[in-house]
């Protein structure tokens, strides 16, 4: 089942139900008017949209309208929860030996995890205000899952019953703030932005095949202004899982329908030692700060820059058969005014 979020006169956006090609969606307002609704509820109002997810696919329905990806906040347009880990520990070894530091051995074990901002999360095709490109502005592709209620302390193996959504993330990173503030010893803030997700969340069994329960295995596409920045695959070098990161985010702590849980910057080792750009024939990053390590860690210092005012980056992922799972998110930086 695919799910959306239309702008309206409310915060939290008019929930939709989006057919399988990503081409017409209809309001469900007698059953749930908004997504957080709908998870609060999920057990009751799950088998209502998915009989609407199967009539509006088989064209039995006269309420239908297009679905523009324009329109779409992102699906949860504000969040209870927003905790972001760092679940391809490939990226937080570059990170680390670009500075010449060493990477602790529990970080094979114990996940990274910071909690972001999640009262304004930025719609997928709206513009990404900065105030300076002096911060560093930078995308990382990730991908998410939207929980239902998780209880503190919750094993492995029940955190995974817990996933009820999946979504791409664009998490805005300004670069030039992080040093400082993590200086401080007191973690991301400032240097976090608001966060993007893609105009489409959707059921796991709409993967298929591609949701192992615990990752999605396939490409997460990149396109930094028109040009393929990256197609590393979600489920490769994935070091900790879904049902892991869930987990981890409830060991002192009970989550609330609605909690988004983020997996990191995708990131695959591609067979070498720091991964390969796609126009030396590998799949690419999926941010520019790896890049820039790897500059760093290969020639001493960065040579590629970081986004101006009017960079554009498109993320994307598509299934076997070549289609938009979660639409795309689009976006341009712009000076904030």
């Amino acid at each position: 089942m695919k799910l959306a979020s239309l702008k309206n006169d409310s915060r939290d956006g008019l929930l939709v139900v989006v057919s399988k090609d990503l081409a017409k969606c209809v309001a469900v307002p007698e059953v749930a008017q908004t997504m957080q609704y709908a998870l609060d509820n999920w057990d009751n109002v799950e088998p209502q949209l998915n009989e609407v997810y199967v009539a509006l696919n088989n064209g039995e329905l006269t309420q239908e309208m297009a679905f523009d990806q324009s329109l779409c906040e992102s699906p949860l347009p504000r969040a209870y929860q927003w905790a972001d880990g760092s679940a391809y520990v490939n990226h937080v070894e570059l990170v680390r030996k670009a500075r010449g530091a060493e990477m602790p051995p529990s970080f094979w074990t114990d996940p990274l995890m910071y909690q972001g901002g999640s009262d304004a999360f930025i719609a997928p095709r709206d513009d990404i205000p900065v105030v300076s490109e002096e911060w560093g502005i930078d995308f990382e592709g990730e991908v998410a899952v939207v929980t239902g209620d998780v209880p503190m302390g919750v094993s492995v193996e029940n955190a995974a019953k817990s996933i009820r959504l999946l979504m791409l993330v664009n998490d805005v990173s300004l670069r030039g703030l992080i040093p400082n503030e993590l200086g401080k010893g007191f973690g991301f803030f400032q240097s976090k932005p608001s966060s993007v997700f893609s105009p489409v969340a959707v059921t796991p069994d709409e993967l298929g095949a591609d949701w192992d329960g615990g990752k999605v295995n396939l490409p997460l596409l990149s396109f930094y202004n028109n040009q393929p920045f990256g197609c590393p695959n979600a489920g490769v070098d994935m070091t900790f899982e879904f049902p892991e990161l869930i987990a981890h985010a409830a060991k002192s702590r009970p989550l609330s329908a609605g909690a988004i849980i983020g997996s990191g910057t995708v990131s695959n080792k591609q067979g070498t030692e720091y991964g390969t750009a796609i126009s030396e024939g590998g799949v690419g990053y999926s941010c520019i700060a790896e890049v820039r390590m790897i500059e760093t860690i290969r020639d001493g210092s960065p040579s590629t820059s970081f986004m101006k005012f009017g960079d554009r980056i498109k993320m994307e992922m598509l299934n076997q058969s070549g289609e938009s799972i979660f639409g795309s998110i689009d976006q341009q930086v712009v000076k904030y005014a």
